[in-house]
């Protein structure tokens, strides 16, 4: 593999305490979607505005991951195409975290911030330190792989709800995802029909919006990922038979076409079954100034402002009642709680706060390391 890519710039200062400068940083992506994804795609968005966010800070990004990027930065590439059909294999993940362990071994950064599953496997054998975002639940089979991993990861949440079930961890910090509220259409006059997008899982609750959005007698549109096997048996036992003139689902959604749905639907609904550590279509919602509908599991709690960006419910049975309450929230206030809250901005802001903290970290506790083994030296003679 042959890669050329310029890696020019100022070394960062360091004041005694930690980097103060500009900070070189490796930023590995996973291996199933572009940068930003065309469709589906959640951390891959997520990364094209951190990776952009940082870049306005004056830092140096390289970007690892696979298929194709528009993130502007130097971008080093381990499969010419995205697998996305592949994603649940195993394969295209062990091999995506091969190549970029190679890749980073080439390169000199200060830090390597890692958004892939089988990545943090590779973090001990390396100098600088790794910070890894948890894109997932910790509670399970995932917090007993990251507490198994152990101190060579520094970890960061995306939401305080997701640290509930994990507390033990190695966490650095807590930033919440955020999107480039510029990027995201703001329309203050909605039409009558409702907006669920996600992915097919019973997790998400397609099946609970649209019976929410029939009682509440409004149209709905579904958005959503139907590509593994287990979301097609969902959609064909829940959400296929639910389908009808007042239900309707418009495929996978590219971007622009996602976000001009946003834009237009009366409210988001978010019916989820289970604690998301974080929800994107929530922020994007919010973004275009639509409010969102929601149960209060995961963090929503932490993202909705419950009363003046959305609804927040505990049953499925009292959502229909929040669709026609909507009506007399202002679209302004939900663009407004994103721009404060959950701007691409505060994102980058608040993963520089860690990556200084964790370089400054792991330099003390190499210099104490030093110290103590100098005494031991000292002893011995």
């Amino acid at each position: 593999m042959t890669v050329s890519v310029d890696l020019s710039g100022p070394r960062p200062a360091d004041d005694g305490a930690g980097h103060t400068g500009p900070l070189r940083i490796a930023m590995v992506a996973p291996p199933w979607a572009d940068i930003p994804p065309a469709g589906y795609g959640g951390i891959e968005a997520v990364l094209y505005d951190l990776v952009g966010g940082l870049d306005r800070l004056g830092h140096h990004v390289t970007l690892i991951g696979a298929g194709r990027t528009a993130a502007g930065v130097p971008f080093l590439r381990t499969y010419e195409r995205a697998p996305s059909e592949r994603i649940g294999e195993p394969m295209p993940e062990a091999l995506h975290t091969a190549m970029a362990s190679r890749l980073l071994e080439g390169l000199e950064v200060d830090v390597v911030h890692d958004h892939t599953l089988c990545g943090p496997l590779t973090a001990a054998g390396r100098a600088v330190p790794t910070v890894a975002t948890c894109h997932g639940t910790v509670d399970g089979e995932l917090g007993a792989y990251y507490r198994a991993v152990g101190g060579a990861v520094s970890l960061v949440s995306i939401s305080l709800a997701q640290r509930i079930f994990a507390p033990d961890l190695n966490w650095a910090g807590q930033v919440y995802n955020a999107v480039d509220t510029r990027t995201y259409p703001f329309r203050e006059r909605k039409e009558d029909w409702v907006l669920w997008v996600g992915r097919f899982s019973a997790d998400k609750g397609a099946h609970l919006a649209i019976d929410a959005a029939r009682a509440a007698g409004r149209r709905i549109v579904l958005a959503g990922k139907l590509v593994e096997p287990s979301e097609h048996a969902y959609f064909e036992q829940y959400v296929r038979p639910r389908l009808g003139p007042d239900a309707r689902y418009e495929g996978e959604a590219d971007r622009a076409r996602k976000a001009e749905l946003m834009a237009d639907a009366r409210c988001l609904v978010f019916p989820i079954t289970w604690h998301e550590p974080f929800g994107m279509v929530m922020i994007e919602a919010m973004a275009c100034g639509t409010p969102v509908v929601a149960l209060g599991r995961g963090s929503v709690p932490e993202v909705v402002a419950d009363g003046v960006t959305g609804f927040i419910r505990r049953a499925p049975s009292e959502l229909p009642a929040a669709i026609e309450e909507v009506g007399r929230l202002r679209p302004r206030d939900s663009r407004a709680h994103v721009e404060r809250c959950f701007d691409a901005a505060a994102m980058a802001a608040g993963y520089e706060r860690v990556y200084r903290g964790v370089i400054a970290h792991t330099a003390a506790a190499r210099a104490t390391a030093a110290r103590a083994a100098a005494r031991h030296s000292l002893r011995s003679l």
